[in-house]
């Protein structure tokens, strides 16, 4: 096979007149940042490889799960249990030689969100988790870097450009002047609600699509407006957004919220730690152990008594008689179980249930 070009790798877009060799150029010089390497992020990330984006760097801290393989395409049943940001930057490589692809198999936190995204020109919210988002919004705006959003609500998506550089050198709306403050309530991300694959895809399409926009500066970016998109119907409504928040304000909000979600907000109330759940393991305690694991082919390194995936398990519970022995609910990262928890709590108060912090995964 003859040596791969880039001129010819990129034929059919560098013909575009509005994008040229010039356009090219500016993407194969840029630098994008994604966070979440699931549904979102992985079509996102194809797609912006494919179009000769020339520096790429993946955030996620998460393993390919078979409950994600129906809407994240892109992985296959010999990742699962794999790190998410490896298996997709290493199918980056394979297809764009022209990429220079890094990843970061870790979780994004207050304490870290600033070196995560130095290098970026423009950062990708990808993920599912809403504090994080505001996380990501509000480092984006005191750091003065573009934030392309992406999210899901059952058949609806939602994508937006913030906190773009407009011509008169001002920043345009960020997740703020949408929505001011993090919901106190926990709102069910995909793996409580469910999604159709095809949203997922269309949303990522559209986060690559304000990318190569921006980069190449060709057409209009979603700037001071949010896309919500339902799939089922296929309309579309552009929520007009203001920009009235300021850097100062965001800068002093940024030191006062923890952006954690409420479910991981960890006690002795609701968690009990690896090292008291082997204790209690090791001394044949007469407990209950329910793991809530979506994926069936995940080892789980002790006994369970029941399998109950998650999306049951409301169900699971109105079918329980009134709980009258000691349950440990277990997950993958620890997450899940804390939100199985709280709806164990709200049906049986009075119920001695447990998370076990940190998952089968810290085992």
């Amino acid at each position: 096979m003859s040596k791969i070009s880039a001129k010819n790798l990129y034929q059919r877009q560098t013909t575009l007149s509005e994008l040229g060799e010039s356009g090219q150029e500016r993407l194969q010089k840029s630098k994008i940042t994604i966070v979440g390497c699931g549904g979102l992020g992985s079509v996102a990330t194809i797609y912006l490889a494919g179009s000769g984006v020339g520096n790429i760097h993946l955030i996620d801290f998460d393993t390919v799960d078979v409950s994600n393989l129906h809407r994240q395409v892109f992985y296959k049943m010999d990742d699962i249990g794999k790190p998410k940001s490896e298996v997709l930057s290493k199918y980056i490589q394979s297809i764009s030689p022209f990429v220079n692809v890094t990843f970061s198999n870790k979780s994004v936190s207050k304490n870290n969100v600033f070196n995560l995204i130095s290098d970026a020109e423009i950062v990708l919210d990808c993920t599912d988790n809403l504090p994080i988002k505001y996380l990501l919004n509000d480092a984006c705006v005191i750091e003065d870097k573009t934030l392309v959003y992406g999210s899901l609500y059952k058949f609806d998506g939602y994508v937006a450009t913030f906190n773009y550089l407009d011509k008169d050198g001002k920043r345009t709306a960020n997740l703020r002047d949408a929505f001011p403050e993090i919901p106190t309530e926990n709102i069910p991300n995909c793996s409580e609600l469910g999604t159709l694959n095809t949203i997922v895809g269309m949303i990522g399409l559209m986060q690559a699509n304000e990318v190569l926009k921006i980069v190449a500066e060709i057409g209009k970016p979603l700037v001071n407006e949010l896309l919500i998109y339902n799939s089922l119907d296929n309309s579309q409504f552009k929520m007009k957004l203001k920009s009235s928040t300021t850097k100062e304000s965001i800068e002093v909000l940024f030191e006062t919220e923890d952006y954690k979600s409420i479910l991981c907000d960890f006690d002795e109330g609701i968690t009990i730690s690896q090292e008291n759940f082997k204790k209690i393991l090791a001394q044949n305690s007469k407990i209950k152990v329910i793991s809530i694991l979506e994926d069936y082919t995940l080892e789980i390194p002790f006994k369970v008594d029941e399998n109950v995936p998650l999306y049951e398990f409301e169900d699971w519970l109105t079918e329980l008689e009134k709980p009258t022995e000691n349950y440990i609910i277990v997950c993958h990262q620890g997450m899940s179980s804390v939100m199985a928890v709280h709806l164990f709590k709200a049906k049986y108060s009075t119920a001695n249930v447990l998370s076990l912090e940190g998952g089968i995964a810290n085992f």
